[in-house]
């Protein structure tokens, strides 16, 4: 390792996307009303993808930063996006000088605004809050108690390298930029994992490159031409987070079909209740179901849209990463199985009814006839 260079302070820009889950829809005309916000213009070409990658175009809100303390950082700035299945992503970033061992405690620092906040971590959960109530009117499924699922990401932006080789510089400090990336301290990781995670690097031109971990990722480029590479790191971060919402609440209908099928099945006088409530279900999870489909339908979207380019080498990496494919199946199954029991619980439903018909025309044309034979029999 150069102690040289990782000792020297390096220019750095320093990006955390903060992705969350509020509801199952934002109206983004309706938020445009409320908040004074704006449609993103998505990005000009970079590199070999195409100019016209249709990715999601959210309503983008600059938040304010005029009244935070930019002692320590330069360059402060914040904006949240608002995209219309009800994810909402923060976007806050900073420059400031660091050398490369010491980039991990430089990126919470310390800040103060008007709301009180204490570190970037509390500058976003309060813009974020800030931001949810202010377009609430306009969101279908607000999520109860406020309790929001949240993914973050972090990406450090090395603007300058010092011998002009980002590779080289990487492997000079190997040990230290994996437990960058992995969030531990320098000189615990056993060398099988420093390999693991610096084994897969992008590069499009010779002085740029790009490494990828679960939270973080350490972009080197003096040209500080990375916009695209954030852009897709913060679209595979919003849609893990909506695989993980729609995971759990898929997860929360399972519970909820187990007492469905204990009121039917084992509450006595409750039971033709519990069957009535079967057809409401059906119907509220046709809804689930298409929303869910269109969740799958656009992740698999995404990954052909963005195709075999380089944004597409990166994308699929971090799909890797996070594990997308088996939250993906883990969504298919909960749903298949919901399904599944809804239609059996109807069709039970339905077998039950049939079989009281049976019951009533037999009573009907079979048992009252010989009722009333058997008494004009006895009358005579």
């Amino acid at each position: 390792m150069s102690d040289e260079n990782t000792a020297s302070e390096l220019p750095v820009e320093i990006v955390h996307l903060y992705v969350y889950d509020i509801g199952r829809g934002v109206d983004l005309k309706k938020a445009a009303s409320l908040i004074p916000a704006y449609p993103d213009i998505g990005f000009g070409k970079r590199r070999d993808t195409p100019s016209s990658l249709p990715l999601p175009k959210p309503l983008v809100l600059t938040l304010s930063t005029e009244e935070c303390d930019a002692a320590y950082f330069e360059k402060f700035s914040a904006v949240a996006k608002i995209y219309d299945d009800g994810a909402i992503t923060l976007v806050v970033r900073f420059r400031t000088a660091s050398t490369f061992a010491d980039l991990a405690n430089k990126s919470n620092l310390l800040v103060s605004d008007a709301s009180g906040a204490e570190s970037i971590e509390q500058f976003a959960d309060s813009s974020f809050q800030m931001v949810v109530h202010a377009i609430k009117d306009a969101v279908t499924g607000l999520k109860e108690n406020w309790v929001f699922d949240r993914e973050t990401y972090t990406a450090f932006c090395i603007l300058d390298c010092p011998g002009g080789n980002p590779a080289a510089f990487l492997a000079e400090n190997r040990e230290v930029a994996a437990a960058l990336l992995a969030g531990e301290e320098t000189g615990i990781l056993h060398d099988s994992q420093v390999k693991q995670i610096l084994e897969k690097p992008f590069s499009y031109r010779k002085g740029d490159i790009a490494v990828f971990d679960f939270d973080r990722c350490v972009i080197i480029d003096p040209m500080r031409d990375y916009e695209d590479v954030l852009l897709i790191a913060e679209h595979a971060n919003y849609r893990l987070i909506e695989l993980r919402a729609l995971d759990t609440l898929l997860d929360k209908w399972l519970d909820e079909a187990e007492r469905d099928i204990r009121k039917i099945y084992l509450s006595g006088g409750k039971a033709r209740h519990g069957q009535r409530s079967v057809k409401l279900k059906l119907g509220k999870l046709q809804t689930l179901r298409f929303d869910a489909l269109f969740t799958l339908e656009n992740l698999d979207n995404s990954s052909k849209i963005i195709g075999d380019y380089f944004l597409g080498l990166i994308y699929e990496r971090l799909c890797q990463i996070f594990n997308t494919e088996s939250w993906k199946v883990s969504v298919e199954k909960r749903l298949d199985s919901l399904q599944n029991v809804y239609e059996l619980l109807k069709s039970d439903a339905g077998e039950r009814r049939m079989l009281t018909l049976e019951i009533v025309f037999i009573v009907v044309c079979i048992v009252l006839p010989l009722i009333q034979i058997v008494q004009v029999m006895l009358g005579a």
